[in-house]
């Protein structure tokens, strides 16, 4: 019965006894207070301790010099000399806190305002610290005693009365101080909380008006440290809702530009069930359908492949290549394509520095490029091909004298599905830009659109390989 009690009872203390907050502003500011307070008791015992301790030792340091000299007085004279030294001493003791004794080997007292020899006193290495009466009343005293010669004993002592009362003043001040710090500390754990309730706040407000579907939302900045949160939030909810637009924007594209093929191959494929008369029209019709199809599939393998690459699928290729000769064979590829379009192809390389990245895809990207400037250019004129330092990152330009795009047109150029008006009626399905900017920020470089004085100017700047750098 007792120890179903005892058990019961400990139960009861532990839940008791359990740490009762659960608030995680109360938790933060109660720790930040007990670290203050801690520290504060710890610097003030510090000041405390180093100061008597300074105290104690002048005493002795004083008391030690004293008794050099009195020593050095009794090898000179003996008795009679230290005798009169010691009533020189006390005469000129303005303070009335040294203390002396001169004994004989029998106990005999020769010098000194001490009664007798105290009895603790038995060591000759050490000081003592002990309550003596003088002038009737009681008072602390430092001592040290001294083997002479002859079975002569000396006492050489100070009155330490005058540093008992400046230690008990030293420690009520510290005890107050540390009273008014515990005090600040309460305070300043209050201020905490409550800051970091506003900050929690703000954030769950914005968050719950996220949850609930309004991504405008954003965390009022404050003017304090507590705008680093709030920022990171706000750039997280901004990307969240580039990506939602992003999402939205894909999914009315792919729905848009796939419907139409989708849709196509469909009416051929039922015109043909229905008014097919022979084999071979029937095979035409599946193979217009099988085109419509493929265009389909190369979408979404586009689609596929720009999410491979903004998730940085690829790095695991990337090596230091010589982009000059990269782009030599390109030249060399593209060049029976752009004349059969009725173009002319210019290549111009200048002293460039060796970069880290996928072969593959950075030749892909620029053949995009090329793509594009071969679909827009007009007849007769020229796609200039070159690459150069700009400053120090390596710069890949490829120009037209097509007709170029808006200024808004080259904002959204590098979105998924994005035609601008000049390419309505020409092939393709708007990814080509998407696929180089995801390549871009694979390498860590940008892509850059601009009107030239004639056409559109794409180029695509890449960090290059320090001089000292070795390949990874």
């Amino acid at each position: 019965m007792l120890l179903r009690k005892g058990r019961c009872l400990g139960l009861f203390l532990k839940r008791r006894l359990r740490w009762p907050v659960r608030s995680a502003g109360l938790n933060f500011a109660l720790a930040y207070g007990l670290v203050f307070v801690i520290s504060a008791g710890a610097f003030l015992s510090f000041i405390w301790w180093n100061t008597t301790g300074q105290l104690d030792r002048q005493v002795e340091l004083a008391v030690q010099v004293d008794a050099a000299d009195l020593s050095h007085r009794w090898t000179q004279g003996g008795v009679p000399a230290l005798s009169l030294a010691i009533q020189d001493r006390l005469d000129q003791n303005v303070d009335d806190d040294e203390l002396y004794l001169l004994v004989g080997p029998d106990g005999r007292k020769f010098a000194g305002n001490l009664p007798g020899w105290p009895v603790v006193i038995s060591q000759m290495d050490q000081f003592y610290e002990l309550a003596i009466k003088r002038d009737g009343f009681r008072t602390n005293a430092k001592m040290h005693a001294y083997a002479l010669t002859q079975g002569f004993r000396m006492i050489v002592g100070r009155d330490v009365r005058g540093r008992q009362l400046v230690r008990h003043v030293l420690t009520d001040t510290l005890i107050w101080a540390w009273v008014m710090v515990s005090l600040l500390a309460a305070g300043g754990a209050l201020a905490i909380r409550r800051i970091f309730r506003q900050v929690v706040r703000s954030i769950a407000r914005t968050t719950a008006a996220v949850a609930q579907g309004d991504l405008s939302q954003r965390i009022p900045l404050t003017g304090n440290e507590t705008d680093l949160v709030a920022q990171t939030v706000n750039t997280m909810l901004e990307r969240i809702n580039r990506l939602m637009d992003g999402v939205k924007q894909v999914s009315n594209a792919i729905a848009h530009d796939l419907r139409t093929p989708i849709a196509r191959a469909r009416a051929r494929l039922e015109d043909a069930n229905r008014t097919a008369t022979s084999a071979e029209e029937l095979h035409a019709a599946i193979d217009r359908a099988v085109m419509d199809l493929d265009r389909v599939t190369s979408i979404f393998e586009a689609l596929l492949r720009i999410a491979q690459l903004e998730a940085g699928a690829r790095r695991a290729a990337f090596t230091i290549l010589d982009v000059r000769s990269l782009l030599e064979g390109l030249s060399e590829l593209y060049e029976a394509s752009v004349e059969d379009a009725g173009l002319r192809l210019v290549f111009r390389a200048g002293t460039v520095r060796p970069v880290n990245g996928d072969p593959h895809l950075l030749q892909q990207a620029v053949a995009n490029l090329l793509d594009n400037a071969i679909k827009f250019a007009p007849p007769d004129t020229a796609i200039t091909l070159s690459v150069d330092m700009r400053g120090d990152r390596l710069a890949i330009t490829v120009a037209d004298q097509g007709p170029g795009m808006s200024e808004d047109d080259l904002g959204r150029a590098s979105e998924r599905f994005f035609r601008a008006e000049t390419a309505r009626n020409t092939p393709g399905a708007g990814l080509g830009l998407s696929l180089v900017q995801a390549v871009m920020s694979l390498h860590g470089g940008v892509l850059e659109l601009k009107n030239g004085g004639q056409g559109l100017t794409a180029t695509l700047l890449l960090p290059v390989i320090p001089p000292t750098a070795k390949a990874g």
